[in-house]
């Protein structure tokens, strides 16, 4: 667990802390913190969470922040995603509200060191699924299985589409190994009729 490292910049305004602490001493939980982490990251159903994180439940990678009186976790993968982000608490009539901003969850800054799975989603969501939109259709990873094929679901207007073998071979197989060269290639979870496109 390091400290604070330059790359985390996440503020977590005065009031937002206040209204954490009084959460978390109603836990009744010695040494209870908080966890923030974006789930689905860099796609457009990222969410950016905080989660009560008890002794012993922070992740290996995660960075910790010490607050006025409040200790917090950020999951080390989100932090990229978690850049710029904000955690405010407004009170009003109907006794408050914490918003969480986080503008950079969706579109991430993705670098050749990042995850393999985050430059695979970049990929879709940057090249690949803006052209399939024009017919309804989304490409999403499911998974890489380990002798490094990416296994994808395709979505709307794609499923079921005669066209996907042609279209998911030649242009999202050949985008992906352009810009991921150590992907073996692609394959199609949709498809279960035919087994050659079954992996092991």
């Amino acid at each position: 667990m390091s400290e604070q490292p330059s790359e985390l910049n996440v503020t977590i305004t005065d009031s937002a802390q206040e209204y954490l602490r009084d959460l978390l001493a109603k836990q009744d939980c010695e040494g209870i913190a908080i966890r923030m982490f974006v789930s689905n990251p860099g796609t457009p159903n990222a969410e950016t969470c905080i989660a009560y994180c008890r002794p012993g439940e922070e992740k290996e990678g995660d960075v910790s922040l010490e607050l006025d009186g409040l200790k917090a976790y950020f999951e080390g993968r989100s932090i990229p995603y978690l850049d710029e982000a904000r955690v405010d608490y407004s009170s009003d009539k109907m006794g408050g509200q914490l918003t969480i901003r986080a503008p950079n969850s969706r579109m991430p800054k993705v670098t050749d060191d990042s995850p393999l799975e985050d430059r695979i989603n970049y990929v879709l969501y940057s090249d690949v699924n803006p052209g399939l939109a024009s017919h309804g259709g989304q490409v999403s990873l499911v998974e890489v299985t380990e002798d490094m094929y990416a296994v994808l679901k395709f979505g709307g207007g794609c499923q079921g589409c005669g066209m996907v073998d042609m279209t998911l071979k030649e242009g999202v197989e050949k985008t992906l190994k352009e810009k991921i060269p150590e992907l073996a290639g692609v394959k199609d979870i949709t498809d279960h009729t035919d087994k050659s496109q079954a992996y092991y």
